[in-house]
């Protein structure tokens, strides 16, 4: 017997001894891991000061957070932007969630303020409200002498200005509006977010299938035929790629392989499965989810609120940040670090820590919603530092999320909020920005400062300017030339040289020549990129030039040199693609990029699919489809078949949506709750609707039936009228109940199922 326990304990030593090997091997792929974490399994509601608050984050060792403001100086802050000469404009939603109903969340009473550090310490001493009487501001950048400005429930941008100094703006004009435009006004979360100049001068936003070009001092829109996609948050790299990120389809990251006016390209892989998995240093019960959404030990387990992204590009922490990938989750009340790799042209991410987080709380009040690179090269955070932070549409009485609520009491914690910026031991204050003050040959010397901050700013400020005096200097930077410049331009320089001067419609192909043999890919690549005007025209000069680049020792250069060629159809151009993709064949980046121009196309030629159509059918579907694809591809998908996460059931060839007209009223009204075919979904929930109007309902129920819903050829119109949702609602009563199943199918039986006598 005591030979076998020998044995026994030498096996257990062994694989205890493989299990620590296996473990080590795995952890050494990632980062050195962050000091051990505490864990608390139960965390208290109770509102900590920021001293307390500040003692209550896990961060890897050498960083820390300081506190730039916190209340009563900033209030349920969401967002914040700085203009040339670094003042601080923090957007408030006053109303946001005040209660568990969310009750008079629509008063335009949020605002905007000003905020001013005067002595360089790094804590805002100074307030301003620059706009009140706002209803939620969501979106906001700052040009020139001017804020931009987009409130919710509208896509109207409203440029505001402070003419005398006094910190308050006193002008306002409408930069861009469109009289035409539905909001979706029943869920203030599922609306955009973003106004993000990039690299490329075009300002994006998330939701809306739309970009803007910032031209005479208005907005001007060009339309995306793919749509945007994306939720709250919108961030770009070095180089000009974009990331998206959907809370309400629990994808942390998104729509980054290629530019969304191109088309929509992700990949299966592009992260590994457990990326979407969280490490919370708390418990988390508060998750709309409900318990499929929690471990054994009551802690989030999958992204659910995935938010604020940003790439770090500053020059005041560890080099090894710059370019990582950095997205907020505050149900988990953590910060998700992760590291981008090229493979091949192909861009894929992992979290940087073994499970574990780069930033996390034990403080149930900490909230973070956003994250940028600030103007001093640190890390900034947006905490809105409250006890709800799910919508209204998510907290009615008798849902999971409600029930936590009121028992723990978080209703109560309102009217807070904390801005940090997270800096490493050793920092010492640089010179703040003065670019309003500065002349165009001035800014110039930013295009190749270390931060990222300062070159986008610089660059955006030069094009606003227009004087083009700085023109034979920037074109001597892309040559490599020093140009007044301290040293040899680098090759973020001279991307941005080039860009700028595109932004001044400055751009010849002579330049385009020199740049698309320069030494960088990433100078080749965006050489290509700003190549478009002129492959549009079919010059055969820059064709050529473009020809001999399909065995460019960049991945990334060919992919955009496929892309950028699809705004051609002549035979030169298609004869440059067809040599990419044939001998490319092995490449998943390239051989999925004709994929993208299939799906574009099949849009087309949806759209034509429309032209046999009653004009009023028409124009009701075409509606639906801009709410469908900003709103429910979120979820369901933009093919409808539903996401990876499989946050929610996929609606291709839903009998529900297919069917009776009346059935998929009452379950966009009222929402739909319990199993859907034999399986739960997170959530347990879709969220009513009702609170749109009839003619919004019947846009989007139009669309979901004409294009997915995939009825008999004889069977019913799938086109629903505003006078049909009337009725049903009507007949709804004062129901304030989601639907079951069971429910529905008693009102209208379902004809694949024997019904009893």
């Amino acid at each position: 017997m005591k030979k076998n326990n020998r044995v026994l304990l030498s096996g257990l030593l062994l694989g205890a001894m493989l299990i620590y090997a296996c473990t080590t091997a795995q952890k050494s792929l990632y980062l050195n891991s962050n000091p051990a974490r505490l864990f608390n399994p139960n965390p208290s509601p109770e509102y900590l000061s920021p001293e307390e608050s500040m003692k209550r984050f896990n961060l890897p060792k050498g960083y820390h957070l300081e506190l730039v403001a916190n209340e009563p100086m900033v209030k349920e802050p969401v967002a914040i932007t700085w203009d040339g000469n670094a003042r601080m404009y923090v957007a408030e939603m006053l109303t946001y969630m005040q209660d568990a109903d969310a009750i008079g969340e629509r008063l335009p009473t949020s605002r905007i303020v000003m905020l001013e550090d005067t002595n360089n310490d790094g804590r805002m001493d100074k307030r301003s409200v620059f706009i009140d009487n706002l209803m939620l501001p969501r979106m906001m950048l700052s040009v020139n002498n001017e804020l931009l400005v987009n409130e919710t429930n509208t896509i109207t941008v409203a440029a505001y200005r402070d003419t005398n100094g006094d910190g308050k703006a006193d002008q306002k004009r409408i930069v861009y509006e469109n009289l035409k435009y539905s909001a979706n006004d029943a869920n203030m979360e599922h609306q955009r977010s973003g106004l993000d100049w990039n690299l490329d001068n075009w300002i994006y936003m998330t939701y809306e299938p739309i970009r803007f070009r910032f031209t005479d001092g208005i907005l001007k829109a060009d339309t995306m035929i793919n749509g945007a996609g994306g939720q709250w948050g919108l961030t770009h790299d070095n180089y000009g790629r974009l990331f998206y990120s959907s809370a309400g389809g629990e994808v942390p990251i998104q729509r980054f392989q290629i530019n969304p006016n191109y088309g929509s390209l992700d990949f299966k892989d592009q992260y590994d499965p457990e990326f979407v998995g969280v490490w919370p240093v708390i418990s988390t019960p508060d998750v709309q989810g409900g318990l499929p959404r929690l471990r054994p030990d009551s802690t989030l387990n999958h992204f659910t609120a995935s938010c604020g992204q940003s790439i770090f590009r500053g020059n005041a922490l560890p080099a090894d940040l710059i370019g990582d990938y950095l997205v907020c989750d505050p149900v988990g009340r953590i910060i998700r670090r992760a590291k981008l790799s090229n493979v091949k042209g192909k861009t894929v991410t992992k979290n940087a820590y073994h499970q574990q987080e780069f930033i996390a709380s034990t403080d149930m009040n900490f909230r973070p919603v956003n994250t940028y690179t600030g103007p001093d090269g640190n890390l900034y955070i947006v905490d809105m530092h409250r006890g709800i932070i799910q919508q209204g549409n998510w907290t009615k009485p008798g849902s999971f999320l409600r029930k936590v609520i009121d028992r723990m009491g978080l209703a109560k914690n309102i009217g807070h909020g904390r801005i940090y910026r997270l800096v490493h031991d050793g920092y010492k204050s640089a010179p703040k920005p003065r670019m309003l003050d500065e002349t165009p040959s001035r800014l110039v010397r930013h295009l190749d400062h270390p931060n990222g901050w300062w070159r986008d700013n610089a660059q955006k400020q030069i094009i606003v300017l227009g004087d083009k005096s700085v023109v034979p200097v920037l074109k001597q930077i892309v040559m490599g030339n020093r140009a007044g410049l301290s040293a040899k331009p680098s090759h973020l320089a001279r991307i941005h040289a080039l860009w700028t001067l595109e932004g001044l419609n400055s751009i010849d192909r002579d330049l385009l020549l020199t740049a698309l043999d320069d030494s960088e890919a990433q100078v080749r690549r965006a050489a290509v990129w700003m190549s478009e005007e002129f492959i549009k025209s079919n010059d055969q000069q820059l064709l050529r030039k473009l020809a001999s680049l399909t065995s460019d020792p960049s991945y990334d250069v060919r992919s955009q040199l496929l892309l950028s060629l699809s705004y051609n159809q002549e035979s030169m151009a298609k004869e440059i693609s067809r040599k990419l993709i044939s001998e490319n064949q092995d490449n998943e980046m390239i051989a999925a990029i004709p994929g993208v121009f299939q799906r574009t196309e099949n849009i087309k030629v949806y759209g034509s699919r429309l032209g046999s159509l009653a004009i009023a059918d028409r124009e009701r579907v075409m509606k639906g489809a801009a709410i469908y694809r900003s709103l429910c591809a979120s979820c369901h998908g933009a093919d409808a078949k539903g996401l990876t996460s499989q946050v929610a059931p996929p609606l291709l060839g839903s009998k529900r949506l297919a069917g009776d007209k009346s059935t998929a009223i009452r379950i966009l009204l009222h929402g739909l709750s319990g199993p859907v075919d034999g399986k739960t979904y997170p959530g347990d929930l879709m969220p009513a609707m009702g609170a749109n109007s009839d003619d919004w309902l019947a846009e989007v129920l139009s669309y979901a039936r004409f294009e997915f819903g995939r009825g008999p050829r004889n069977g019913p119109s799938p086109f629903i009228t505003p006078l049909e949702v009337s009725k049903v609602r009507s007949e709804s009563g004062d129901r304030t109940t989601s639907w079951r199943l069971s429910e529905l199918e008693k009102l209208v039986p379902d004809p694949a199922k024997p019904q009893g006598k």
